[in-house]
């Protein structure tokens, strides 16, 4: 009797370790990576591919800078490798003295990385940001300003194409300047930024290569690093191909099958069966993305990246509670919900249209 009771008690343990192992793997990883709120104890590691995996040792660019401002910092998004922050303080300033008054900073990664709760299907190794096409403005933002304020498209409106009283040459001066970064391996931009510097960009035309036409990207342009030396973990995305990416076969695929107007599709008389979304969970993951998401924060002091410019030092902020976990805890965010209330979209990029140029 003892022995059949030892065996029914472990044979019980067998089943409620695998419930609750199928119940972590059918959560969206998602939601696991978004509810954490420091990065991992761990030397800084971009793991896996830009939109499909995680980040160890990720570091918090400071909401602002000599020449660079933080946006939207209730999304607890301004995380990532250190190479990463030190290309944007760097351009920050060389913006500045090319007359771009300083950055505004958009969506890094989340403090481990992973997919995001919402929008994106890259940023998910420390590498990727986005960058706003407007200048900072003369005053320090106040934290409900950097929720509220609006990005500027670019493009005329309703049109695919660039508005000439929003363009100005120290746009491209800022996208040269960006591109000319060894570590930076591409910068994506709507197919209309692209044309338009296809068409105006004189003399060295190279770094043209690296300037990648894709859906959105008119509010602000996507800066994406390459893996870092010596990151084993870190899967690099193919190189951009040969030329400026200015030839019609490559850009006026955008114009002529991906922002042409759609057909109305014809009415069928199927009924539809509804689809199941599917999302990324921990297993589509690099194994070692499930050490990163276990491992022990970093303490929320040390969490902060070190400015170089020593000399500045930001008033501040006119909220009091902001650090990481006071911000998760006061603005509950999605990964708190069921999974039933959450309303997620479904894992993957925007569908795009086959066969396509590379981007």
């Amino acid at each position: 009797m003892k022995r059949l009771t030892a065996i029914f008690i472990a044979h019980a343990l067998l089943l409620a370790q695998a419930a609750s192992a199928a119940f972590a793997d059918d959560t969206p990883a998602k939601q696991l990576f978004g509810a954490k709120a420091l990065p991992a104890k761990m030397n800084a590691q971009p793991v896996g591919f830009y939109s499909k995996g995680c980040l160890a040792g990720g570091v918090a660019i400071p909401v602002d800078g000599p020449a660079w401002q933080v946006m939207r910092l209730s999304r607890n998004r301004r995380w990532g490798h250190p190479d990463l922050v030190r290309v944007i303080e760097d351009l920050s300033q060389k913006a500045r003295r090319d007359g771009w008054n300083g950055l505004m900073v958009g969506d890094m990664s989340q403090p481990r990385g992973g997919p995001m709760l919402t929008g994106h299907a890259s940023h998910q190794i420390g590498l990727d940001a986005d960058i706003w096409f407007m200048p900072m403005p003369d005053h320090r933002l106040t934290y409900q300003e950097r929720e509220n304020l609006s990005a500027v498209s670019v493009l005329k409106s309703g049109s695919p194409y660039v508005d000439d009283g929003r363009w100005t040459p120290a746009h491209a001066k800022l996208l040269h300047e960006a591109a000319s970064y060894p570590q930076v391996e591409r910068i994506l931009v709507h197919p209309g930024v692209k044309k338009k510097l296809c068409d105006t960009v004189r003399g060295d035309r190279a770094w043209l290569a690296k300037i990648r036409p894709y859906y959105g990207h008119h509010y602000h342009f996507h800066l994406r690093i390459k893996c870092p030396d010596g990151a084993a973990n870190c899967r690099p995305q193919s190189p951009v191909p040969a030329g400026d990416g200015c030839d019609r076969k490559t850009l006026d695929w955008w114009f002529e099958v991906a922002l042409a107007p759609k057909k109305p599709a014809k009415p069928s008389t199927k009924p539809e069966k509804p689809k199941k979304p599917r999302y990324i969970r921990l297993s589509d993951l690099p194994s070692t993305c499930a050490s990163i998401l276990d491992a022990p924060d970093v303490p929320a002091a040390a969490a902060e990246y070190a400015i170089r410019a020593s000399a500045f030092t930001a008033p501040a902020l006119d909220i009091p509670k902001f650090d990481p976990l006071a911000i998760l805890a006061s603005k509950p965010i999605e990964a708190r919900k069921p999974a039933a209330a959450t309303g997620l979209v479904p894992a993957g990029d925007i569908p795009v249209p086959t066969p396509r140029p590379s981007n």
